[in-house]
């Protein structure tokens, strides 16, 4: 018996030593695969960057909106004053102050559209990171082998 598994043992080791081409293959395999994942992590990072210098445009946005938003209010309190008689209206007839009013209404209605655009697309990138996120834990957790994996990580992984 142990002859035999000396003599198995000793016949997988001359496999080896006889095929240094597939231990070169493994090697260049290795290196392929290390070499497309720096590829994909530079790919997330650029993605991210993106994300990130689109949501601080956004956020840019937001707070200029917000200062217009305001402007308007204060002028729209300023109109109403003066077409309550409250002001002095000066030489403005009541037809003028109430086309004003409306187009400052118009105004602030489309502010408001644009506001919850922004906010859409601002949840949007942030879904859009979430995911990225889970797609790189998911690809961590795959490239461990499965007979490595107790239960937990198994279900963490279907969950993901």
């Amino acid at each position: 018996r142990k002859q035999a598994t000396d003599y198995s043992t000793s016949s997988s080791d001359e496999e080896l030593e006889s095929k240094p081409s597939l231990t070169h293959k493994a090697k260049r395999a290795l290196r392929k695969r290390r070499k497309l994942e720096k590829e994909t992590k530079q790919l997330i990072k650029q993605e991210e960057l993106k994300r990130l210098h689109k949501a601080q445009a956004i956020q840019r946005q937001l707070e200029e909106l917000e200062e217009r938003q305001r402007t308007l209010e204060i002028f729209g309190v300023e109109l109403e004053r003066e077409l309550r008689g409250e002001a002095d209206s000066g030489t403005k007839d009541e037809n003028q102050m109430l086309h004003e009013w409306f187009e400052l209404v118009m105004e602030k209605n489309k502010l408001m559209r644009y506001e919850s655009e922004l906010l859409i697309i601002a949840q949007e990138l942030e879904l859009e990171d979430h995911q990225s996120r889970l797609e790189q834990k998911l690809r961590e957790k795959m490239a461990i082998d499965d007979s490595l994996k107790d239960e937990m990580d198994l279900n963490e992984e279907d969950e993901i």
